[in-house]
């Protein structure tokens, strides 16, 4: 019998490709840090469990397919502060960001249409794509000058008449990259150009660390508001990832309709998955400062500790909870399974997520991983020394 072509071309996540060399290092009794998925260590707020709990019907039913009108309210009041303007009828509750990015992507697009996303993207995008049978084009960042997006001229040269939609990540998975207001003014010029649409995942939206630098919404863009699709989540933002709670917002009516259609497909998201984070959105704003300043540590540590080891290069991420490091390698993939099968410090050591599969082109990238500094402090410098050592004895080797 045949396997679809669909899933065949799918590719693993590069994030949990390695997941079987880590299992076998757990079972030689090694302690594995875990800097390779964007898995927040930062606790729950107690207001998520504690709507669970004096959750009382009788019965558990069904949400409504749009998304449980307490939770869209908290959404709206969220955006409202944020100046994005919502209405009941255009926000939608998903399963998660990546339900999403999924209706997203099967209502603004068709077999053999293009998508341009600034790479190295979010690995997930690419299985996405291959799903929904659509052409990621790339918009070449670099990392010499931290991931920042080419100019207007040079984003149009990428445009064809398949061009279907921008994917923006800001803060930027796995970069960290975050997008300045010209920046985002020239997509915002190309997509009312071209009539794009504008797909706005900015899931990562709280997390920038540096007074200078600000995060602007697509959905503050007035002029484009029926271009944009804006997705959202509260698995970083409340550290509530297992809840499996996304968010789609728009003001293009014939869009909505189209998401009506897929959420009606799926049934409903998860009736108490929406009943704990109706309440999260009501989480104190002190939560909120307190994680930022946890993760800006977590960041200079990276950033300080990469620094420091020989033939390494990053620049130092604005937002988000990642990075992309240069390493003196060949294969970075190689390497990080050689780190899980044959190098420990005191019987400790590192899993990353090579970066070959945060591109289209799986030859690029080869030499970089993504680190995700979800760890404490601690633990980081820790997981740094394991690198540095682990650098020595695997570049040693042959010599």
């Amino acid at each position: 019998m045949e396997i679809s072509k669909r899933t065949y071309s799918m590719p693993y996540s590069s994030v949990r490709k390695l997941v079987p060399y880590e299992k076998n290092a757990i079972k030689e009794g090694k302690k594995v840090y875990h800097l390779n998925i964007g898995q927040p260590d930062i606790k729950t707020p107690d207001i998520f469990y504690d709507a669970m709990k004096n959750y009382k019907e009788e019965t558990l039913e069904y949400a409504d397919s749009r998304g449980e009108k307490s939770l869209i309210d908290s959404v709206i009041k969220y955006y409202s502060n944020i100046d994005v303007s919502l209405e009941y009828d255009d926000v939608f509750i998903t399963n998660g960001g990546s339900e999403a990015l999924m209706y997203a992507f099967f209502a603004t697009m068709d077999s053999e249409d293009e998508l341009l996303v600034p790479e190295p993207f979010y690995t997930n995008y690419n299985s996405i794509a291959k799903l929904a049978q659509i052409q990621i084009v790339p918009i070449k960042t670099h990392s010499s000058d931290g991931f920042l997006l080419p100019s207007y001229e040079e984003i149009e040269k990428s445009i064809t008449p398949k061009t279907k939609a921008f994917l923006i990540t800001n803060p930027n998975n796995p970069t960290g990259a975050v997008y300045s207001y010209e920046a985002l003014r020239s997509i915002c010029e190309l997509a009312k150009k071209y009539s794009l649409y504008i797909l706005a995942d900015e899931v990562y939206r709280e997390f920038i660390y540096d007074d200078e630098v600000k995060h602007i919404s697509l959905g503050t863009m007035q002029d484009v508001r029926e271009n944009v699709i804006i997705i959202d989540s509260i698995s970083k933002r409340f550290s509530a990832c297992g809840a499996r709670i996304g968010i789609l917002a728009t003001k293009n009516k014939e869009i909505a309709q189209m998401i009506m259609k897929l959420c009606q497909l799926r049934l409903a998201a998860p009736t108490m998955g929406q009943i704990g984070a109706a309440q999260l959105y009501k989480t104190p704003i002190s939560y909120l400062k307190e994680v930022n300043l946890e993760y800006k540590k977590r960041r200079d540590i990276c950033y300080e500790s990469l620094q420091k080891i020989d033939g390494v290069f990053c620049k130092k991420p604005l937002g988000a909870f990642y990075m992309i490091a240069k390493l003196p390698v060949e294969n970075s993939e190689d390497f990080c399974i050689w780190l899980l099968e044959n190098f420990d410090v005191d019987g400790e050591t590192l899993m990353m997520a090579p970066a070959n599969g945060f591109y289209v082109n799986p030859e690029e990238g080869k030499d970089e991983v993504r680190i995700a500094y979800v760890l404490d402090c601690e633990k980081l410098k820790k997981a740094f020394n394991i690198l540095d050592k682990g650098l020595k004895a695997y570049n040693s080797r042959n010599k």
